[in-house]
């Protein structure tokens, strides 16, 4: 993993979140410019393979288990599909990959293979297609797309209806301690087009700072 690089923001893109609403623009001010940071992974493929085995796992579990995995092939270079492909199951499984997991990632690597899902070509496709494509492949939903389009690709304008941090982080917005449901968090979120990728950043950041008396 490197340290990624920062996002680029459009001239005026937290002009127009401050504008949004008062709140955002209270969290803006509290947690300061957006250090955001994406492209950590080496390759595309290898974001999506690193989100695969990290699911539903500790984080020092899963970074010992990716390391096993990575120790199969070549350092300098990360699998290709085909090669990941052609691993035989019971290296996996010293690795740590569970059968569920080991079949996700062959499935990933089958449609990256036959040319289901692309990722050489990833700018020349939008937000949704791409979603669409990441969500046929078994064990990626779209909650992983999008993190995988926000933090890898750097899109602008993803707003994960589905995440805990963010529901949290609109919650205490609006000064309530109920969750809102996917479709006010839709509603919501419109304020923030185009740049929901930043609202959702500052919103996890809100979390993390102290909030006014």
């Amino acid at each position: 993993m490197s340290e990624g690089r920062a996002l680029r923001l459009p001239r005026g893109a937290l002009a127009r979140l401050r504008g949004a609403d008062e709140g955002m623009a209270g969290v803006i001010d509290r947690v300061g410019r957006c250090r955001m940071r994406v492209g950590y992974a080496e390759s595309n493929l290898a974001s999506l393979v690193r989100a695969i085995v990290y699911q539903q796992l500790s984080g020092k579990a899963a970074a010992t288990i990716y390391g096993r995995f990575r120790a199969l092939y070549p350092e300098d270079e990360f699998p290709s599909a085909q090669a990941i492909r052609r691993t035989h199951h019971t290296k996996l499984r010293k690795a740590g990959l569970s059968r569920q997991k080991q079949a996700a990632l062959r499935d990933l690597c089958r449609h990256v293979a036959e040319g289901r899902l692309p990722l050489h070509d990833v700018e020349e496709h939008d937000d949704e297609v791409l979603i669409e494509r990441l969500t046929a492949v078994r064990g990626i939903g779209r909650w992983s797309a999008q993190m995988f389009l926000m933090f890898q690709l750097g899109r602008l304008d993803q707003w994960p209806v589905d995440d805990l941090g963010v529901r949290k982080g609109v919650a205490l917005l609006q000064g309530t301690e109920t969750l809102p449901g996917k479709r006010e968090m839709e509603a919501w979120g419109e304020r923030y087009r185009p740049y929901r990728t930043v609202a959702s950043w500052y919103l996890w950041r809100s979390l993390e700072i102290e909030t006014p008396g």
